[in-house]
């Protein structure tokens, strides 16, 4: 049960400020703008998707070019047609093309190609469902290699620890994957425990990110978990060093790096959440010392912070504070296109910030016409809009001339106005 107040029917609040078109920089893309066509017909439709398609094809065929910096170009371009575009079919096609390609860059590139190769390989997976496994599986070896390698570059590696998380999750495996999955994982991030002695671990700004990656990639991995799993994974934690325990994830809490904090305190909100699944006295006497490093954190006003660190941590801690006190947790509606997607958990929350960050502003696209992001967040099929309207193209002669008929109109009338003005002035006169 929460440690305060009491759980009977929790109050749940609307986030209204949150209540708007996507997080960040996602608010003034629409679906409405890339998915159904707009005015014009489908054969113009159609020749600038074949368009669209063939200059795809042509920058697949660049990702094997000699040139390193060429590569990396194609991979990005190919990444934002991906990104811009729900094209399961088109991809389906050239999956083993692409899958070599992604491979081939993994083994032999550098920091900026494997990132880039790496976070094309999970938007296929994207869109491919259940075909998504197959690229898993055929990448899942280099990519775990990469993350491991302490003298790899922390781009790459990061991007690696993030694809083989959200490449596992589309695939849909099973306990077994996610133990493996995880021991890689958690041996990445826990250079951010604190010491022994207690001590905070001393981390550079570029290693700190690599862990928060780390973090969020373990935390989506636990959202596809049963209650039970959890719980009795968490309590073998002492004993099986592939899963981090309660106590290594509170001492990252104190870290010196705002997004370690962050993410450790949204991994322990999806603990919670998933634990009181299986109990609602779940860790009740070790949430209780819980609370006290949340309070300090959610009203923390360290100068030596920055003050837009400071905002986003006490905005945060106070969320995570609230729902391990009196298990109220925070609503948040998103809505793309005619449709609205309420987040209303934590580990739905972590799910959408996942793919956040992996489509950027085209998350509204791939929630009104994805159906593998659909299912994940329970939308049902996609909504097909009927076209005979938006195929109905009114020619630009008939405006025209619909617009001067109607400003010859407002002048007569205006003018008619003003002289029965003008006569009624005159009579007044006389």
């Amino acid at each position: 049960m929460p440690v305060k107040g009491k759980r009977g029917k929790a109050v749940r609040r609307n986030n209204s400020d949150s209540d708007d078109e996507s997080v960040t920089d996602t608010g003034s893309y629409n679906s409405d703008v890339h998915g159904v066509p707009s005015e014009g017909n489908n054969d113009e439709n159609d020749v600038d998707e074949n368009h669209e398609q063939d200059s795809c094809n042509d920058e697949i065929d660049g990702l094997t070019s000699k040139s390193a910096q060429s590569r990396v170009s194609h991979f990005l371009k190919v990444g934002n047609y991906f990104t811009d575009k729900c094209v399961p079919d088109f991809i389906e096609g050239r999956k083993f093309t692409l899958t070599d390609a992604i491979e081939r860059s993994l083994k032999k590139g550098k920091g900026e190609e494997r990132s880039a190769a790496a976070k094309l390989s999970t938007l296929m997976c994207a869109q491919l469902g259940d075909c998504a496994e197959d690229v898993y599986r055929d990448l899942k070896a280099t990519m775990t290699k990469i993350a491991n390698d302490n003298a790899a570059s922390i781009a790459g590696r990061s991007e690696c620890c993030w694809s083989l998380s959200m490449n596992q999750f589309l695939s849909g495996k099973d306990l077994g994957e996610f133990v493996e999955l995880s021991q890689v994982l958690s041996n990445v991030f826990a250079g951010s425990y604190p010491k022994g002695n207690g001590a905070v671990a001393k981390v550079t700004p570029e290693l700190a990110v690599l862990h928060a990656t780390a973090i969020s990639s373990w935390t989506l991995l636990l959202t596809t978990m049963s209650s039970g799993d959890v719980n009795n994974l968490l309590k073998s934690a002492q004993t099986n060093a592939s899963v981090p325990s309660l106590d290594q994830l509170s001492g990252l809490l104190r870290s010196p790096h705002l997004d370690v904090r962050t993410t450790a305190g949204e991994a322990l909100a999806v603990i919670f959440e998933l634990g009181r699944g299986h109990s609602d006295d779940y860790e009740q006497a070790w949430a209780e010392e819980l609370v006290e490093i949340l309070k300090e954190l959610a009203t923390d006003s360290s100068k030596f912070r920055a003050k837009k660190d400071r905002t986003i941590q006490r905005a945060t801690f106070r969320d995570i504070l609230r729902y391990i006190e009196e298990d109220i947790t925070p609503e948040i509606r998103i809505r793309f296109g005619k449709e609205t997607l309420l987040l209303n958990g934590w580990c739905v929350r972590a799910r959408y910030n996942a793919f956040c960050r992996l489509l950027g502003p085209g998350i509204n696209i791939h929630l009104a016409e994805n159906q593998v992001l659909r299912d994940v967040f329970d939308l049902g099929n996609k909504i097909i809009e009927p076209i005979e309207d938006k195929t109905m193209k009114v020619p630009k002669l008939q405006k025209t001339l619909a617009n001067a008929a109607a400003f010859k109109a407002r002048t007569k009338y205006r003018n008619k106005c003003r002289s029965e003005r003008s006569a009624d002035l005159d009579a007044d006169e006389f």
